[in-house]
């Protein structure tokens, strides 16, 4: 009797699903990074004394410049979302938990204590001579950075409670000795097979019916054992 694979027989769309909602999040992560990395965060006047007064414009890539790789991480996470399973989506649930406590930490010190003129003087690398007399905030692009933290919170909650059976690829992207070993351990000892791992036996050059014990005849001796009867079909 086929014995059914409970992974298998579950619908594909249901496996990816907790891959696919973790994915979108990621997406929208990075997106609201990337914008407000391109974004006017902070507009500094500075004198030096000499000319007339300066205005500068420093976007979140300057003020912030951990926004751009951090958006890059979390694009490389869309791939990991699909590509890893078990303690290694664990890792990459951390690690994208990471991410959006870091790109939060400027947009919530923007948005709490202002811009100090010294900070946006080392920023923009003015001279000696120059010193930052005001400094002018852009609310929108911090708050658009801490939409894209709690949306990669949330992308880390879901690949953390992203069950086992519905983590990483499909099944039928691994090996047939991968499933073997794989349906072996759900089955629990069963020496029961499906139709799939006797495919997968053969594509490995195995017989998958040598593995089991042939059925002894009336006499009690296995299928073609003859040496215990002589030619008249009695016993010696």
């Amino acid at each position: 009797m086929e014995v059914t694979d409970p992974v298998a027989s579950e619908p594909a769309a249901a496996r990816r699903r907790p891959a696919v909602v973790a994915a979108l999040l990621l997406g929208i992560a990075a997106l609201a990074l990337w914008a407000s990395s391109r974004m006017t965060w902070v507009t500094a006047y500075s004198s030096d004394g000499l000319g007339e007064d300066r205005t500068l414009t420093l976007d979140g890539g300057t003020w912030a410049a951990s926004l751009t790789p951090l958006a890059l991480v979390l694009v490389a996470a869309v791939a990991a979302a699909f590509a890893v399973r078990g303690w290694a989506l664990r890792i990459v649930a951390a690690a994208v938990a990471a991410v959006g406590i870091v790109a939060a930490v400027p947009a919530v010190g923007l948005l709490s204590g202002g811009a100090d003129p010294e900070d946006a003087a080392r920023i923009a690398d003015l001279p000696a001579r120059a010193t930052v007399t005001a400094t002018d905030i852009a609310y929108g692009p911090a708050v658009l950075t801490l939409a894209g933290a709690v949306a990669a919170l949330a992308a880390a909650v879901v690949l953390w409670r992203t069950p086992r059976s519905q983590a990483g690829l499909s099944s039928k992207y691994d090996s047939p000795a991968a499933r073997r070993d794989a349906a072996a351990r759900r089955g629990e000892g069963d020496e029961r097979v499906t139709e799939r791992a006797l495919w997968d036996a053969l594509d490995a050059g195995e017989d998958p019916t040598l593995d089991a014990d042939p059925a002894p005849d009336a006499s009690g001796n296995p299928p073609g054992d003859t040496e215990g009867d002589d030619d008249s079909g009695t016993r010696r």
